[in-house]
């Protein structure tokens, strides 16, 4: 059976759309390097634990997803985060999914949610109090990003005339209200106190241009690799067990270490030169 799935095709260079450098072989074979979570466009480093992928989520930081397709024809990539598609904030199946289109070996990197025909909100790092799930009362997947890709049907031609094959993508949901940023005055221990409560999702940051053209894929009817990466914030990262527990500084130890004199003159305060 035939299915024929609408898809958004990135446009120009809006995407950072580049060619692939490695071969679909490698590629296709370690499913998971198509897939990483770029902060300031460097990846992530990922854990692996128990079966799963982790990242560490760096709060307040803006991030975006890159993708690869390492196969020789196309692929149409269904992107979740939270839960929630990346094109139109639905919980639905990868299958019934909107999804990104990718040419033969094309890498691109989605930088945020798709809030219309030419724009898009940051992926950003935040609490699940304040997060685009919990904006849109949808908080059944925080902390998951997931990505299913499915090849274009072979010997097929993904046109129809029926079709408005540039048609506008349905409006977007409201944007999540403005993070307020946490208080800087809190004390050392009440901060770590909320540090060990919190928990890591995604808001919206700025605004960035993120033109897209809708069009039509008869796709295969089963994915070929799905990736997903679980984030967390570092404490709970070390709570599962992925990272080592930080070794707090004893300040005997400290005191232990001093020395009665050191060379040179004193100096003055900082600012009062």
């Amino acid at each position: 059976m035939n299915h024929r799935f609408a898809c958004l095709l990135i446009a120009g260079l809006t995407l950072a759309a580049a060619p692939h450098a490695s071969t679909s072989s490698s590629s296709a074979s370690h499913p998971v390097t198509n897939v990483e979570i770029l902060v300031d466009g460097v990846p992530l480093r990922r854990y692996a634990h128990d079966g799963r992928l982790y990242i560490e989520a760096l709060k307040g930081r803006e991030y975006a997803i890159r993708l690869r397709n390492p196969y020789p024809v196309r692929v149409a990539v269904a992107l979740s985060v939270d839960g929630l598609n990346t094109i139109d904030a639905r919980e639905t199946t990868a299958d019934g999914a909107r999804k990104w289109v990718l040419d033969p070996h094309q890498t691109v990197t989605i930088s945020g949610w798709q809030t219309s025909q030419t724009q898009a909100r940051r992926f950003e790092f935040t609490t699940e109090e304040r997060s685009y799930g919990q904006a849109l009362g949808k908080t059944a997947n925080l902390g998951v990003i997931s990505a299913v890709f499915f090849k274009e049907r072979a010997q097929t031609i993904a046109a129809d005339a029926s079709r408005d094959r540039r048609a506008r993508s349905a409006p977007a949901p409201s944007p999540a209200p403005a993070e307020k940023r946490a208080d800087s005055g809190a004390s050392p221990t009440g901060a770590n106190a909320r540090a060990e409560a919190e928990y890591a999702a995604t808001g919206m940051g700025g605004r960035i241009g993120h033109e897209v053209t809708q069009m039509f894929l008869d796709l295969e009817g089963t994915p070929s690799h799905t990736v997903n990466i679980r984030y967390e914030f570092r404490p709970q990262l070390v709570r599962l067990g992925i990272l080592p527990k930080a070794v707090a500084a004893d300040p005997l130890q400290r005191r232990e270490r001093a020395r009665g004199f050191e060379p040179g003159f004193c100096p003055e305060p900082p600012r009062q030169h």
